[in-house]
């Protein structure tokens, strides 16, 4: 997927974040931190990829990430989704500069680029260094991005003209997201 695609399908997942109600963070979130902290972070995972657009302006940790993982090797896996929330919540104060509700929408732009990876053929290895690639082959970048651009600003518009869900998670466990949280505190 390309980035200007990860950029769009970040605005989507953290718009469904908000009106799902993932987190009470997200829920009551102001919209400006849900959507700046999202897009922030939601190019990140490809910095093992030199020639990306975070790779080339980052030449010297780009290389040495691709080098010892490659592309769409552990920097789009779960692990490290959970060792950035790791290293982030036991290496900064808890009252850091990054307010709460961005903070989870920081997590929610990561994963969409996770997602968004997933619904390309080659796919993204979860459960990294397991060699399994999760995929739902939905949009080829071969062909152009032209198909990728058109279902990302679609789940934009569904996302925004949908109503307020109630919760999804809530029905589970109302503080789901911040215990996942509290297992890397």
């Amino acid at each position: 997927m390309t980035a200007e695609g990860h950029l769009i399908f970040s605005i989507a997942c953290a718009v469904f974040a908000k009106k799902a109600q993932l987190s009470p963070e997200l829920a009551h979130g102001d919209w400006w931190h849900i959507i700046s902290g999202s897009l922030l972070t939601c190019l990140l995972p490809d910095i093992d990829h030199p020639k990306s657009v975070l790779g080339q302006r980052l030449k010297w940790l780009s290389h040495p990430i691709a080098r010892v993982f490659g592309h769409r090797g552990f920097t789009h896996s779960l692990l490290a989704v959970a060792g950035g929330i790791f290293l982030l919540r036991t290496h900064f104060p808890h009252d850091w500069v990054i307010p709460v509700d961005a903070f989870h929408a920081m997590i929610i732009g990561y994963l969409s680029h996770i997602l968004a990876d997933m619904l390309t053929p080659a796919g993204v290895p979860l459960l990294w260094p397991c060699r399994w690639r999760f995929r739902l082959p939905l949009i080829n970048s071969q062909k152009g991005n032209q198909l990728e651009r058109t279902l990302c600003l679609l789940l934009v518009g569904l996302t925004l003209f949908w109503p307020d869900w109630t919760p999804i998670i809530g029905a589970i466990n109302p503080d789901f997201f911040n215990h996942i949280l509290k297992l890397f505190i």
